[in-house]
């Protein structure tokens, strides 16, 4: 099985593409949802809504919650070729208070144990991008602006590029466009395995 994180900004279209990516995939994909927003739906709340400490007990639950999902997936049917995961826990070192470094020492791993948790990284661009956003309405525990959409893309986008297969996709005015290109990427991924 291929273990494939989908990542990037808010707004990049993650947890559409790889639901659709899996309910069209006849049994080749499963997908792993977003550890983020369970969290916070949880704690019915938002990132920007909470203090400093709350923000690191959070963070902390989205990675564990991250690993149980990675650890037991719940798949029905056969065994997918291919395990998509809507973001990975990389994505959370974007969103700690006191910067990557002190994210791996906190959780008491590293950015290297973390990449190669995974065999390939697809990042998508926010349509933040394009001027295409809608903010919290399609997520309600969403709090960035289209300017902070891209700023936070590029930084997740930085923390990822470090793994041996990353792979970018430009933003898309029309979202089966951007579909269309991951699965071009999963399907040259799933041949060379």
């Amino acid at each position: 099985m291929i273990r494939v994180v989908l990542t990037g900004g808010p707004g990049a279209g993650k947890s559409t593409v790889s639901r659709r990516l899996a309910q069209e995939s006849a049994g080749r994909i499963a997908f792993i949802p977003e550890a983020a927003s369970t969290v916070y739906e949880q704690f019915n709340t938002r990132w920007d809504l909470v203090d400093l400490p709350k923000r690191r007990d959070i963070q902390r639950r989205i990675y564990h919650l991250q690993l149980e999902r990675e650890s037991a997936p719940i798949i029905d049917g056969p065994v997918p070729k291919i395990l998509l995961h809507d973001r990975g826990t990389i994505d959370g070192a974007a969103y700690w208070p006191d910067g990557p470094d002190d994210y791996w020492k906190d959780l008491g791993t590293t950015h290297q144990a973390e990449l190669a948790r995974y065999d390939a990284v697809i990042w998508l661009e926010t349509g933040a991008i394009l001027g295409i956003y809608d903010g919290g309405a399609s997520n309600p525990v969403r709090f960035e602006n289209a300017t902070e959409a891209v700023h936070t893309g590029q930084l997740v986008g930085h923390l990822w590029s470090a793994h041996p297969k990353f792979f970018r996709v430009s933003a898309y005015p029309i979202l089966d466009e951007k579909i269309e290109v991951v699965q071009s990427i999963l399907a040259t991924l799933h041949h060379k395995k």
